[in-house]
């Protein structure tokens, strides 16, 4: 299950999310940006660990992942701050939907060289995941936006709400990439 939410974390949040077929890539400057995410998830994820692998697991590990679980999906806001290096190639190539996610689908709603609008589905493995993500260039160093997504299956719902905001630092990386 994390590792399905956190791999859909990072493709949605990955600027280079802007750039496909119909969406219009943002006019936003090369290099350093730094990422504030603020995210809260409620409710229970489709894919969760087994029953009879929890009763498997020693009490203090058992703990700690039941409490772990409780944590992430309190609904509680948590915020995260990262660096990521945009380039022209990730401005230009599509990440968000590449050879591994295959099972998804965008439509986009509304793309300029300020603003996107997109809608997403994705199935797999009795599962799905609907939502929306937005972003908007404020100007060339700094862009906002959102995802909105509710995922579904194993008579279990999970919303999951993120906004974000991105500022330029620089032109230069360094080793961030």
């Amino acid at each position: 299950m994390r590792t399905t939410l956190f791999f859909l974390l990072i493709a949605l949040f990955s600027s280079a999310a802007f750039a496909a077929d119909k969406i219009v890539p943002p006019n936003i400057k090369i290099g350093l940006w730094e990422i504030t995410e603020t995210h809260a998830m409620t409710g229970m994820p489709p894919m969760t660990i087994p029953p009879e692998a929890l009763a498997q697991m020693p009490p203090e590990q058992r703990a700690k992942i039941e409490a772990q679980m409780k944590n992430a999906l309190s609904g509680t806001p948590k915020t995260t701050t990262r660096k990521n290096c945009m380039t022209k190639e990730k401005l230009e190539k599509d990440t968000l939907f590449d050879e591994n996610r295959q099972q998804c689908t965008r439509t986009v709603l509304s793309s300029t060289s300020t603003t996107t609008e997109m809608k997403i589905h994705c199935a797999e493995n009795d599962m799905t995941s609907d939502g929306t993500v937005k972003f908007q260039a404020l100007s060339q160093e700094s862009v906002k936006g959102t995802v909105r997504m509710v995922m579904t299956g194993h008579d279990r719902t999970m919303n999951m709400n993120v906004d974000f905001v991105s500022k330029y630092l620089g032109p230069i990386c360094g080793d961030v990439k």
